[in-house]
């Protein structure tokens, strides 16, 4: 019989191998916090994420070559704390078997989140970046670059919002620069679990 052990314990492990305290790693994941604290000397917009941490059931659907809706795919949703909780790393788990995942940074420097993005349907070099901020309203609004099929310039747009304890909704979009256009293209709805 083969027993699984949950990644954490494996660093516990490894560190107490090694000498190393834990204190030194108290924001990673752990049994008490299995998707890890915001570390307070880490940038505050950390915790922008903060009520998506945690799992949630999503429902994802986009858009088909001939322009209409697919069929809705189930979704598992997962944020936590990594990096000693200086940053938020997200993972999608589909029933269609596209699983993706980014890693959230903020730079102090630019004042914006930067969001790097892979899937498991194909390695990407360099991994797609992100930018954006959090808006007052509580929605989070991330661009990046991306001219139109047509070539007219343009960016694609994800919305975090209607954040609430209970779940959150997901945009993705073609949008023109002036945003007076707007073409959505992938939807995703979430009720976070427990």
């Amino acid at each position: 019989m083969i027993t699984r052990v949950p990644f954490y314990a494996c660093i516990l492990f490894g560190l107490a191998l090694s000498g190393q305290t834990t204190q030194s790693y108290i924001y990673e994941p752990s049994i008490e916090n299995p998707y890890g604290l915001p570390n307070p000397n880490a940038p505050k917009q950390v915790k922008d994420f903060g009520p998506l941490i945690g799992e949630c059931d999503c429902e994802s659907v986009s858009r088909n070559a001939d322009q209409t809706w697919g069929t809705p795919i189930s979704m598992l949703w997962r944020f936590k704390y990594v990096m000693n909780g200086n940053a938020v790393q997200d993972e999608t788990l589909k029933a269609d078997g596209l699983h993706t995942g980014s890693i959230r940074q903020f730079n102090e420097e630019t004042g914006k989140w930067q969001v790097h993005f892979y899937s498991a349907a194909k390695a990407q070099n360099p991994l797609m970046t992100w930018e954006g901020t959090k808006k007052e309203e509580g929605d989070i609004i991330l661009y990046r670059d991306n001219p139109s099929p047509q070539g007219t310039p343009g960016f694609y747009k994800i919305s975090f919002y209607n954040i609430k304890k209970t779940g959150f909704d997901w945009l993705g979009e073609w949008v023109n620069p002036e945003e007076t256009i707007r073409y959505p293209l992938w939807k995703i709805s979430c009720k976070k679990r427990g």
